[in-house]
């Protein structure tokens, strides 16, 4: 009897153990690679004091930040997130708002992106990754009935996602503007929407894209320097050539962890943006393909978990593992492209594993929603089999 209760206790704590602890090793390998890529950066800084180790006790501290708000965030149902869906999306197109008015916005290298909070910077973008996963999401479910019909389906949510774009793009910020729209639609896509819907926006999407690089002369130079970095390897492919030059030194096994060369002041970001090149330098490709597989693991359990929550018939929570999975997996894609110059280079982290605390604290508390649909989800088909 008491080997039954145990059993049946032991199945109710049963959660994706292979997802978090996918999860855990980026954000461990993290912690560790954008400490060993920030050393020169660091002590260098006058705002770092010199301290060696300034972004690693910053990142330290967000990412004990992010495990803690994971943590609470667990604790929630699924079905809270579906009623505060748009409460938390509407809060967030406010923060976007706010970021762009002068002197609430902190400006940066000529982009206003952070509010200043103090001690802290928090980036209203990110936040925003999450929000049009859920409201997405909860839109999707509200409006499955006439999905399909343009006007009263997919127009409201066009209308809604153009505007967020219009923000996004005044920051400017053009990397979180994809993301945003590949995921949102995504979710739609998904969803049921309708595939000659779909084609015709992607074919929008493509030529607003086009029409942003043209009309814009550093979106052009970019372009320009993904063609071909060494035309210009002192000015417009200077990012890209360096991180070639990286991947180029790390061969299979890497020169060694805190050995690279390039994150001595010739790779900028190296701790952000460029974070998978110092990988690749230091640990070779044994290590880039570590993180892959880390990654596609994280976005194969997302669709699966997704899955399971549409046999039971739990859409809304559906919906959101598989947006969470396009999300991560798609911005790991476009960083993981522009590191490479397989894309033109594009201001975006590596999620789970770059410096920056609202990144981080979004990225973890997204992967604790996943945990939580996964973990709903079982504790459903226990009561069924029960």
């Amino acid at each position: 009897m008491n080997s039954l209760v145990f059993a049946q206790n032991k199945t109710a704590t049963e959660y994706d153990r292979s997802l978090a602890w996918g999860a855990l090793l980026l954000l461990s390998l993290g912690l560790v690679m954008v400490y060993s890529s920030s050393i020169a950066t660091a002590e260098a800084g006058r705002y770092t004091g010199n301290n060696s180790a300034y972004f690693l006790q910053r990142h330290g501290l967000f990412l004990a930040l992010a495990l803690c708000a994971a943590t609470a965030v667990f604790l929630v149902p699924v079905r809270i997130w579906q009623k505060a869906a748009p409460w938390y999306f509407g809060a967030c197109i406010v923060l976007l708002v706010l970021v762009l008015i002068p002197g609430i916005g902190r400006e940066v290298n000529g982009a206003r992106r952070w509010l200043n909070l103090g001690l802290v910077n928090m980036q209203p973008s990110e936040l925003m990754k999450l929000a049009v996963v859920l409201y997405a999401a909860d839109y999707t479910v509200r409006k499955h009935a006439v999905l399909k019909n343009f006007k009263r389906g997919l127009l409201p949510m066009l209308g809604v996602m153009l505007a967020v774009a219009w923000l996004l793009l005044r920051e400017p910020d053009f990397g979180a503007f994809v993301v945003v729209a590949v995921s949102a639609f995504g979710v739609l896509f998904v969803g049921g929407m309708n595939g000659r819907h779909f084609t015709a926006l992607v074919g929008m999407l493509a030529v607003g894209f086009a029409g942003l690089v043209l009309s814009s002369p550093y979106r052009m130079q970019r372009i320009f320097g993904f063609m071909d970095p060494w035309s210009d390897a002192y000015g417009k492919g200077y990012q890209l050539s360096h991180a070639l030059i990286a991947f180029g030194r790390g061969e299979w096994l890497g020169v060694g962890l805190g050995a690279s060369i390039e994150k001595l002041h010739y790779l900028p970001e190296a701790h952000t943006d460029f974070l998978l090149a110092v990988i690749a330098e230091e640990l070779g490709l044994a290590g880039v393909v570590l993180v892959i597989t880390l990654f596609v693991w994280v976005v194969l359990r997302a669709f699966a978990i997704g899955r399971q929550a549409a046999m039971r018939e739990r859409y809304f929570a559906a919906l959101v593992a598989q947006g969470i999975g396009i999300w991560i997996g798609f911005q790991a894609l476009i960083n993981m492209g522009v590191n490479t110059g397989l894309l033109p280079t594009k201001g975006l982290t590596l999620p789970l594993m770059s410096f920056g605390g609202s990144g981080l604290i979004v990225n973890c508390v997204a992967i604790a929603i996943l945990i939580r649909i996964d973990w709903e989800n079982r504790q459903l088909a226990r009561g069924l089999n029960a």
